[in-house]
């Protein structure tokens, strides 16, 4: 690890990062990885947070229990935790159910382990939605969060019906709760058209994170496919990566960056030097656009 390393440069690793031959795309989600070995990997690639999802945090808990993965990230100097993998978190049809039981998991976990934030993703079914609802399931999921220690941050998607950072803004500004904000996904912002200084404009308080990654100038397939498949790593591709990170910092993001690749190469990797290329990619782009601050 760098040992000049400051809060506005340290790294994250997202869950599907430090995953091996996972993705969204699959049936059964899981990571083959036993999470003792992501976290180690993370944390030679000198990464401080790490990510996982919800259903991988499952497995891990009933073998080393909540306080045995605690002392794993605390052992490897991982000091932010994000939990994602919440869906159906709005709904009110027979699906919530279990989401509510997810729930009541991932913010029994987020206590436990001391969890920075939760993230949570739109729905990408295109079927009718109302605002109104949304703003008050996500209130009281940004208080749930509260209560555990946590903030929440909804990552938009442009294949959904929160497709922009202004639209995530407003579902966010219209929930009114403190702990709710944003999650920005640099390949979101790009394949969604949205200029970068744009983002300069966002309030950092309801930035909850941030995602670095590349790809390539024209989405290959749909963009689900291509967000799950193409991704490359930061600087070899074609995104205004130096454009966003500048904005985010002009709006007073000040870290830590998160890293999420996602690619069919990137699963193809040891997971050590996955993370490894994630992570060196990301610092290098971060080194290159530094500013005095």
């Amino acid at each position: 690890m760098n040992d000049d390393v400051t809060i506005a440069d340290e790294l994250l690793a997202t869950c599907w990062t430090t995953a091996g031959d996972a993705a969204p795309s699959q049936e059964d989600q899981r990571s083959p990885v036993p999470l003792r070995e992501r976290i180690e990997a993370a944390a030679a690639a000198g990464f401080t947070g790490f990510g996982v999802l919800a259903l991988d945090l499952a497995v891990a808990e009933r073998e080393h229990g909540l306080s045995g993965i605690r002392a794993m990230l605390a052992d490897n100097g991982l000091v932010h935790l994000e939990l994602e993998g919440l869906p159906d978190w709005w709904s009110v049809g027979p699906g919530r159910a279990g989401s509510d039981e997810l729930r009541r998991f991932m913010l029994t976990a987020a206590e436990g382990l001391g969890a920075r934030h939760l993230k949570v993703t739109p729905d990408t079914s295109g079927a009718p939605w109302d605002a109104g609802h949304w703003a008050a399931e996500f209130a009281k999921l940004a208080a749930q969060a509260a209560d555990a220690g946590a903030r929440l941050g909804i990552e938009f998607l442009p294949w959904s019906n929160i497709p922009t950072a202004r639209d995530a803004l407003r579902l966010v500004e219209d929930a009114g709760h403190p702990a709710g904000g944003i999650v920005i996904d640099v390949w979101h912002v790009e394949r969604a058209g949205t200029p970068a200084a744009e983002l300069s404009k966002l309030p950092v308080h309801r930035i909850v994170g941030v995602e670095l990654n590349d790809a390539d100038p024209e989405a290959v397939g749909t963009l689900f496919e291509d967000t799950v498949d193409r991704r490359r790593y930061c600087g070899e591709g074609s995104f205004d990566l130096a454009g966003i990170v500048t904005a985010l910092r002009a709006a007073g993001w000040a870290g830590p960056w998160g890293v999420e690749i996602l690619s069919t190469e990137h699963r193809r990797r040891d997971v050590r030097q996955a993370a490894e290329h994630a992570a060196a990619t990301a610092r290098r782009l971060l080194e290159d656009t530094a500013v005095d601050r």
